[in-house]
């Protein structure tokens, strides 16, 4: 496996991690309702995972013609 390849699959493994982070947080937030500090790591989770996906698109389109 070469480094490019290695890299698509650790940005896409980061990206479903940083997503079901989001949705346990979500989910444990509507378990307990107490608090803000679930609510806020589901909505820091879901950005990272929307960034991590940006940022795989920008790489991949900066790596097309390697």
């Amino acid at each position: 496996m070469n480094l490019k390849a290695f890299h698509v699959l650790f940005i896409t493994a980061a990206t479903f991690l940083a997503g079901g982070l989001g949705v346990w947080c979500l989910r444990e937030h509507a378990a307990a309702g107490d608090g803000a500090g679930t609510l806020v790591g589901a909505v820091v989770s879901f950005a990272a995972a929307a960034g991590l996906v940006a940022y795989g698109a920008w790489f991949l389109r900066k790596m097309r013609g390697l």
